[in-house]
């Protein structure tokens, strides 16, 4: 009978000295503060929006040279096309804008090396290429395509300082906004206004135009350029961005085409780059991006990537288009690193979209699925079926501005 008692008292207690145990302690097992300790802050993890760390193969730096040295070792393309059958006859827009992607890269990692193979590529277009340098009187209704080539020697004399970029450059700077003897009355209406007579209200100039403004500015610190930039860029927005924040291809063709947007949304943030905070037009370009933005963010796919069509991600015969996935996902980062989007989730959509373009790399560090030169279409199945090209420069040119906006400082 003692002994029974006595393993009832054990018991007893061994219960009780389990329960103050559970009233010491939460259910996490974490510890406890006391008054002489400083509070204890859980670190948040940040892995889904880190701009910052890579593994080994996907950090900017590796694939931005990779990028830079494969636009080095490629002949002119045809309109981007590095694999067509077909010769360039001039130094095309889609080359334009990789060049200025290999600049900013190679200068921004201060590789000389890479940097002065990017410039010597440029070098045969003053001597024996020197026919290559586009026309500044194409017959072509596109003349912005053939203007942005200025925007090249100019971001070459930002460091070089050879009068020979300064002046090839403002060449077409200058001429942007210089109306030509045989003007059409359209052209002569947008100079009149004090716009470029080149204007279009194609949402592929809003970089086209912009870019060349913008580096005449950089160079000459002349407030004209940087006026004829913000000026443009607004009478842009006021008139063919849509209520959701995106654009159509045109006002006859109602379709959200994913290059034609990008060219937008990296033509806002090259110029909110520019405008100073006090700027009267930054406030007008800022919520355009801001809302551009938000709309972008919810059609991203599952994967990364966004659509040829931007606004059908979960289409099964919609594919996912690169040059315009680069281009959204460069004008997120820069956003995040600026601190004009919110980090946590844009740096989440930015870093899904760099993660997923890098697996649309091959062996040679060509892009896939870049959608073709495109006019404007009439159905859905028009963009569908274009054509999908490997290589092409509207996509390499764009992931290597990715790779330099990781690397870029605040």
């Amino acid at each position: 009978m003692k002994t029974i008692k006595l393993l009832a008292s054990i018991i007893i207690v061994l219960h009780l000295s389990l329960l103050l145990g559970a009233c010491g302690s939460d259910s996490t097992d974490k510890p406890i503060a006391t008054d002489d300790d400083d509070p204890i802050v859980e670190e948040k993890d940040t892995t889904s929006y880190n701009l910052i760390d890579f593994r080994k193969g996907q950090g900017p730096v590796e694939v931005g040279k990779k990028l830079t040295q494969r636009f080095i070792n490629v002949d002119y393309s045809f309109w981007g096309n590095i694999y067509s059958n077909y010769t360039a006859d001039h130094v095309t827009y889609p080359d334009a804008c990789a060049w200025l992607g290999a600049l900013w890269f190679a200068d921004a990692v201060d590789d000389d090396l890479l940097y002065n193979g990017v410039v010597n590529k440029f070098a045969p277009l003053f001597t024996t290429d020197k026919d290559l340098q586009p026309t500044l009187t194409p017959t072509a209704s596109n003349k912005v395509d053939y203007y942005v080539f200025g925007a090249i020697p100019l971001q070459i004399y930002q460091r070089k300082k050879e009068a020979k970029y300064f002046d090839l450059g403002m060449t077409y700077a200058d001429r942007q906004w210089t109306l030509p003897n045989n003007a059409s009355s359209t052209e002569k209406e947008w100079h009149d206004q004090g716009f470029s007579w080149q204007t279009r209200l194609w949402i592929d100039d809003m970089f086209m135009i912009t870019a060349l403004q913008a580096q005449a500015y950089q160079v000459t610190k002349d407030e004209k350029y940087r006026e004829r930039t913000a000026n443009e860029m607004v009478l842009y927005l006021d008139r063919i961005q849509r209520d959701n924040g995106l654009f159509y291809h045109a006002p006859s063709a109602p379709y959200y085409w994913a290059r034609g947007n990008g060219w937008m949304a990296v033509g806002m943030v090259e110029v909110l780059k520019l405008l100073p905070e006090n700027h009267p037009d930054r406030s007008r370009i800022m919520n355009a991006y801001l809302k551009m933005m938000s709309e972008l963010a919810k059609y991203q796919r599952p994967d990364g990537m966004w659509s040829q069509l931007v606004d059908h991600p979960n289409t099964s015969d919609m594919w996912a288009e690169s040059s315009g996935s680069a281009m959204f996902t460069y004008a997120m980062i820069t956003g995040v690193k600026k601190g004009w989007l919110e980090e946590e989730k844009y740096g989440t959509v930015a870093r899904k979209g760099w993660l997923a373009l890098l697996t649309y790399l091959d062996s040679k560090n060509d892009i896939i699925e870049v959608c073709e030169g495109t006019g404007i279409g009439y159905s859905y199945d028009y963009y569908k079926d274009r054509r999908r090209w490997v290589g092409d420069l509207h996509g390499q040119a764009a992931l290597m501005w990715c790779a330099y906006a990781l690397l870029d400082k605040p």
